[in-house]
This record gives structure tokens, C-alpha cells and sequence, in this order.
């Protein structure tokens, strides 16, 4: 079955490099996988996401003249982290019997628990880099 540009196939890592990883396709083709269409995340080392004859689903991105394959891996699954959907006119049975002031404080703790998680996040992502403040006087 020849490889074809926008396809989602199976193959086997064959090779792993600090700027991406090597994928045996079917019918002897191979193709690389850059450092940055390995994950939806931030990725550092190339070995904390894939393992030498390990399998993956990868979507073929493009095929130069010269032959050779571009692949994608993040492309070939879908991004998880979607946020929680919320259906607001269906509350469940503990808001039924609750008063405004409990649903908002309820609301305000629930708020803050997530922007603390986003703040963490955020500040792994982060860590490696620092800005500099300065004050520039007017």
C-alpha cells in the first residue's frame, strides 16, 4: 500500500535523534518525526515520549522530491486537554436545594481551584526561562 500525503498509518520507531525520531512505514518507506509534531506538549527530550521499536500512529505530512517522508504524530490523534463543558441550565441535584449564595461561593472555590491549576501549569512551562523587569522612567 503506497504511503499518500494526509493518510493516518501504523508504524515502528526505528530510530530516535535528539531533533526528532525515525518511523519504518509499510513497504520498507520510512519517514521522521520532528521534535515538535511528537506531542501537543512541550517536548524537552525525545525519549520521555517514544521507545525504540515501540508503535505509533503517525499521519504522513508531506513526501519531497528527494522521497523523503515528514511525519506527525500529534497530528495523527486528537488534542485531549479540551475543557470541561459545563451545561448550566441542567444543575444537578445538590444545586437544586441550594441558595444563591452557596451556588456562588460554590462557583468562586471551584474558579479558583482551576486558575491555581492553570497557574502551576503555567509556571512548569515556564521554568526555564526568566524575564527581565525593568523600569524605564518617562
Amino acid at each position: 500500500m503506497p504511503v499518500v500525503v494526509g493518510e493516518i498509518v501504523e508504524g515502528v520507531v526505528t530510530g530516535i535523534t535528539n531533533f526528532g525520531a525515525f518511523i519504518q512505514l509499510s513497504e520498507g518507506k520510512s519517514g521522521l518525526v520532528h521534535i515538535s509534531e511528537i506531542s501537543h506538549d512541550y517536548v524537552e527530550k525525545v525519549t520521555d515520549y517514544l521507545k525504540k521499536d515501540q508503535k505509533v500512529k503517525v499521519k504522513i505530512l508531506s513526501i519531497s522530491k528527494e522521497g523523503k517522508i515528514s511525519l506527525s504524530i500529534r497530528q495523527a490523534k486528537p488534542k485531549t486537554n479540551k475543557p470541561v463543558e459545563i451545561e448550566w441550565n441542567k444543575p444537578d441535584d445538590k444545586q437544586k436545594n441550594m441558595s444563591f449564595e452557596d451556588k456562588l461561593s460554590r462557583f468562586l472555590k471551584e474558579s479558583n481551584e482551576r486558575m491555581d491549576q492553570i497557574k502551576v501549569r503555567d509556571n512548569k512551562k515556564n521554568s526555564g526561562f526568566r524575564t527581565k523587569k525593568t523600569n524605564i522612567d518617562l
